[in-house]
């Protein structure tokens, strides 16, 4: 059997330490490209040290934000961007807003048609253009065009 100071210094080599922030490297190739790594970057790269600071779950003492020196600010670009496929007429809000007050609007989809008055009661289709046909309360109806894409047409 162990003694008593050992089994105390054997639990307490068990015990998760106290992280404290670790140092990485931001190296920025001439290319633009950017690496994170606690390494070192290579020659041709720029090194900018950061401190990361990584706080246990539930504690609430905020990180404190490192000062490093910063390159002239570059402007940001835009490498793809989300194709409805109807032309990105209504972002996605306007398009939840409409469904919500069971209104149609051009650019939204046959889904989103669907989701905003439900079934039709009866559907055509003439060349490339397809109709939903809705039958309204008191004799009223409701037609909705759609275009070959399934496109709400304006």
């Amino acid at each position: 059997m162990l003694p008593r100071s050992h089994l105390s210094l054997l639990l307490a080599l068990c015990l998760p330490f106290p992280t404290s922030a670790a140092v990485v490297h931001r190296c920025e190739s001439d290319s633009g490209h950017i690496t994170f790594t606690t390494l070192s970057c290579a020659p041709s790269e720029t090194l900018q040290p950061q401190r990361a600071h990584n706080p246990a779950p539930g504690s609430r003492a905020p990180a404190k934000r490192s000062e490093t020196t910063t390159s002239t600010p570059r402007s940001l670009t835009v490498v793809g961007e989300h194709d409805d496929g109807c032309a990105n007429l209504l972002s996605a809000q306007e398009k939840r807003r409409a469904i919500i007050n069971q209104q149609v609007r051009p650019g939204m989809n046959r889904l989103e048609v669907e989701s905003a008055l439900g079934r039709p009661d009866r559907i055509s289709t003439t060349n490339t253009a397809t109709r939903y046909h809705y039958n309204l309360k008191r004799g009223r109806s409701s037609l909705v065009v759609l275009d070959e894409k399934g496109c709400v047409k304006g």
